[in-house]
């Protein structure tokens, strides 16, 4: 009696954490069915498979890399020689993987699809996709829905999945410059980007501070800009890893090198770039932006981006233009000539609008699409009227990131068709409690007066963590799981997860689920993990 009342107990509590599996993946899949009853899952009778009529078979660097990476996240105890990857009929269980094109040896795009379906059944499962980028969100999908009991045994339940993102774009920027950050560190963020479905990594690889990218065509840049010209850089090789790992989590790198402003570094390794600054009739030997008034900066960021170019693959890359000061710029008799020939008065709105142009032409030449933060579209929406507007596919794709009413600021720069990144709401650098997860969550990025179409020119999102009081120290906990927070807005049905109470369990799961990936993740409140953090 006593015995049969225990298989009843452990019965209803496996169908109990079966239904909480299902439901508790994280962004959460756009349609989910699943069904309660528990399908055992055995480490050594299980793999990984490509479909035969898959466009991509054994050898593709992509799914290869990914199947042995998610055998090892799905089951981390499991230290057995058994291939992740296996054609053995002798198998019991078997996740085929499909995808209708080719893509193994490409790098994830602005336009690649990441949809994919998701079936399993009993000893079987199957994830169809248009990409390699598709299969890899459902490998993840996959890893989440396995659950494991007291005794250490595996589960699955039958479960069906129709999932896509609600938005193509989806980032987080990190800051290099304020604070040098490991390549293990950047590494480590990563594979927590791909556990959360984020696709973007803006790297806002230098600024004020230092100079730490290791440039081939100005070596100096690094080794007079960089904290230190030896160990606080990132060398050619390093930046090639970074960029490596993140195409095998389909995770685009998205460099930016800022300027005119936020370029005191830069000056210690070419000090005929910056603009003097002068005091009265006199130079007062301090340096303020970029000089637009000497034709050698257009020429020097020519050759530089001509290199940015070749060695960061991504048809995209981020020009900054923010926060300049013209303090600098107005004390310049040298910038003050520039701009009565160029007959911009004394208007200093109009001397970045000509510079932020000239160096969109310089990367629009390289064939890269120009983003910039939201002052740029400001200065060129103060200087212009309707018939001088820039052509709207020179600006391209403005990135939002002042505070107040952010969403007038994205109506506002849809209504001139342009592309938006929504970042104001999403700044994670700031100290706080871990509880406010929910104001990250709660944000709405289309809840705008705009049409249709405005509101289709809204391309995503990022989180950004700059980097004035974050390094390495504190970096996985300052930004997991209130990162994750914003990952599932930019991914699934605003409708589906308006609840910040029906996310928190889902949010709090996950953050175990983070935890025993070796990811630090912050707690959200009272509570344990059953893995709990190891420091290692």
């Amino acid at each position: 009696m006593l015995n049969s009342l225990a298989a009843l107990l452990l019965f209803l509590l496996l169908l109990l954490s079966g239904l909480q599996a299902a439901e508790g993946v994280w962004p959460l899949p756009q349609r989910v069915s699943s069904s309660a009853e528990p399908v055992p899952l055995n480490p050594q009778d299980f793999s990984f498979d490509y479909a035969r009529h898959s466009a991509a078979q054994q050898g593709c660097s992509v799914l290869d890399s990914a199947f042995n990476r998610y055998f090892a996240l799905i089951f981390p105890e499991y230290t057995s020689a058994n291939a992740a990857l296996s054609s053995s009929e002798a198998t019991t269980f078997r996740l085929e993987v499909s995808v209708t094109r080719d893509d193994c040896e490409s790098y994830p795009a602005a336009d690649s699809s990441e949809g994919y379906r998701l079936s399993v059944s009993e000893g079987k499962a199957s994830l169809n996709a248009e990409t390699v980028w598709g299969a890899l969100r459902g490998l993840e999908t996959f890893s989440q829905l396995v659950y494991e009991d007291e005794f250490g045994k595996f589960f699955l339940n039958k479960t069906e999945i129709e999932d896509f993102p609600r938005f193509q774009y989806r980032g987080m920027l990190l800051d290099t410059s304020r604070h040098y950050l490991p390549v293990q560190a950047l590494l480590k963020t990563l594979d927590a980007m791909a556990y959360s479905k984020l696709n973007v990594f803006h790297w806002h690889i230098v600024d004020d501070p230092s100079f730490p990218y290791q440039c081939s065509t100005f070596p100096d840049l690094s080794n007079k800009g960089a904290f230190h010209p030896m160990t606080h850089i990132y060398t050619q090789l390093d930046v090639s890893r970074v960029i490596s790992h993140a195409r095998l989590r389909g995770i685009r790198v998205l460099p930016e090198f800022d300027s005119p402003g936020h370029t005191r570094s830069w000056g210690r390794g070419r000090s005929d770039l910056l603009t003097p600054c002068y005091s009265g009739a006199i130079p007062s030997g301090t340096f303020g932006p970029v000089n637009p008034a000497s034709p050698s900066t257009f020429h020097f960021m020519a050759r530089l981006y001509k290199e940015v170019s070749s060695v960061f693959p991504d048809s995209y890359i981020h020009l900054g233009g923010d926060e300049v000061d013209f303090t600098c710029w107005k004390s310049n008799p040298d910038v003050r000539a520039f701009m009565k020939k160029m007959g911009f008065g004394r208007d200093f709105t109009k001397l970045e609008s000509f510079y932020m142009e000239s160096i969109v032409n310089i990367t629009a030449a390289l064939n890269k699409t120009p983003i910039v933060w939201q002052d740029v579209f400001d200065y060129h929406e103060r200087v212009s009227t309707p018939q001088q507007m820039m052509p709207v596919d020179s600006l391209s794709v403005v990135e939002v990131w002042k505070e107040g009413c952010y969403l007038c600021e994205v109506r506002r720069v849809t209504k001139a068709g342009l592309r938006v990144i929504l970042a104001s709401p999403w700044y994670l650098d700031q100290p706080g409690p871990t509880h406010d997860w929910a104001r990250y969550y709660t944000v709405r990025p289309l809840d705008f007066k705009g049409t249709e179409e405005q509101k289709k020119l809204v391309i995503g999102g990022e989180v950004c963590m700059w980097g004035e009081y974050v390094d390495a120290t504190n970096l996985s906990p300052r930004l997991w799981p209130r990162a994750s927070a914003a990952a599932e807005r930019l991914w699934s049905d605003e409708k589906l997860t308006s609840s910040v109470e029906r996310a928190a369990p889902r949010l709090q799961e996950f953050r175990c689920k983070l935890l025993r990936r070796g990811i630090q993740a912050e707690p959200l409140y009272i509570g344990h993990c059953r893995h709990e953090y190891q420091g290692v």
